[in-house]
């Protein structure tokens, strides 16, 4: 059993870790919107909360760590859900003429409730055409653009539009939204690629480390240092040749065996057993393992094979009959806290496997279609591109907020579960 590393530690990697792999998913739907023109407000490192931010003057984005620097988040310009509001353009133009605007005046202005003309300063705010400033007398709202009298509002609402999630193509609303799931599985394969390709990982070879006591290879007079070459003049190419011709026969069995000591051919013959574990016949050699260094070519394939058991491993938790198995497997952040800390201290190598595999994880884990995770949010893009028409924003944050408690939910139950492993039965 692996001793747990102390407390420190574990919160040192599980921030270092979850900063880093959702800053690469953040990453992505920041690049992909800015490639689209749209705007972004702020791309922090941490959860939303009082932040040390510096904002560019070049661009208008604000970046920095926020107080709880657990993960962090991308706010991009226009992704409120809903219909849009007809009266977005009279209220730009009468605040872009006006100079400065406030609910009050502005629902005078458009002779609407003063809550609704709330609504469109705080949606023109979102879409980063006004700019909101808290005054003595109430919230004031200074416009970012300008307008003459003469100019249509919906002219000048569409020359918003054009810089907002909103107004973009659905399929490049769904390239948005894509982009962070892209971006993990992409640092993945590159991650594991460049390690299997310089440090490589342990394969079996047919050079024995040992066998088993009482065991027909011991009896044989097999030991640690010998190297099979052959099973009944069958030569074997790898470990797994070996199994899979011990695997051929039947307990009592007889079989050559050839193999070198020392450089020495030799043969025996040895009387396969039953194994103890069931019926299957049994040699009792044990393997010595080797650092295996595959070529980049390779290794980028294998990268490719592994995030297809990924895959197959998130789609066993919506089967019922491997349901139980996978959620035992399955790890929180506590868990994936005290693991990345294990694999820090052995190494470096072992540090950046398990960030491959738990940004595989987290990318495909938001491909599920369940809002509020990418998957989801993708396919109420494709149901509003079916109707032509947006989801009433009451439906689609009723979606939203089920599809959170049930997130929330499988958290909580995994978490509690790390606790009993690694806290109270001290395993795992």
């Amino acid at each position: 059993m692996a001793s747990n590393p102390s407390l420190l530690a574990i919160i040192f990697w599980g921030i270092v870790t979850f900063s880093l792999l959702v800053v690469i998913h953040e990453g992505g739907h920041f690049f992909a919107a800015r490639a689209f023109g749209v705007r972004v407000h702020e791309f922090m490192i941490g959860l939303p909360g009082p932040a040390l931010r510096y904002r560019s003057k070049r661009s208008g984005i604000a970046y920095g760590v926020t107080a709880i620097p657990l993960g962090g988040y991308v706010r991009i310009a226009g992704m409120e859900p809903g219909a849009e509001d007809e009266l977005l353009g009279p209220a730009l133009k009468a605040t872009a003429v006006a100079g400065a605007m406030d609910s009050g005046t502005l629902a005078d202005t458009l002779r609407i409730p003063r809550d609704r003309a709330s609504s469109l300063l705080r949606t023109l705010e979102d879409w980063g055409s006004v700019q909101h400033r808290a005054g003595d007398e109430g919230d004031v709202y200074r416009p970012l653009v300008t307008s003459a009298e003469d100019v249509d509002p919906a002219q000048l609402l569409a020359g918003e539009r054009r810089h907002v999630y909103a107004g973009l193509k659905t399929w490049q609303r769904i390239t948005v939204l894509s982009m962070g799931v892209l971006m993990n599985l992409l640092t993945a394969i590159l991650l594991l690629t460049v390690t299997l390709s310089i440090v490589g990982y342990p394969q079996p070879s047919l050079t024995l480390a040992g066998v088993a006591k009482a065991s027909p290879a011991a009896a044989a007079g097999l030991t640690a240092g010998d190297s099979l070459v052959a099973i009944d003049d069958r030569k074997l190419a790898d470990w797994p040749a070996l199994l899979a011709a011990v695997a051929s026969r039947k307990p009592g069995d007889s079989a050559t065996v050839s193999y070198l000591r020392a450089g020495t051919p030799r043969t025996v013959t040895v009387v396969l057993a039953s194994h103890k574990q069931g019926r299957l016949p049994f040699l009792g050699v044990i393997s010595k393992e080797t650092q295996y260094r595959p070529s980049p070519f390779k290794a980028a394939g294998l990268s490719l094979q592994w995030t297809g058991l990924v895959f197959v491993a998130i789609a066993q938790f919506f089967n019922p009959a491997t349901f139980a198995t996978s959620i035992q497997g399955a790890r929180s952040v506590v868990g994936i806290s005290v693991e990345t800390a294990r694999a820090a201290s052995s190494g470096v190598a072992d540090y950046v496997y398990i960030v491959a595999l738990l940004s595989l994880s987290l990318g495909v884990m938001n491909l599920l279609p369940l809002p509020p995770l990418d998957g989801g949010k993708i396919v109420l893009e494709l149901v509003e591109k079916v109707m032509r028409r947006p989801i009433p924003k009451a439906v689609s944050l009723g979606f939203s907020l089920a599809g959170a408690l049930l997130l929330f939910s499988l958290i909580g139950y995994l978490m509690y579960s790390d606790v009993i492993r690694y806290v109270i039965a001290g395993t795992g």
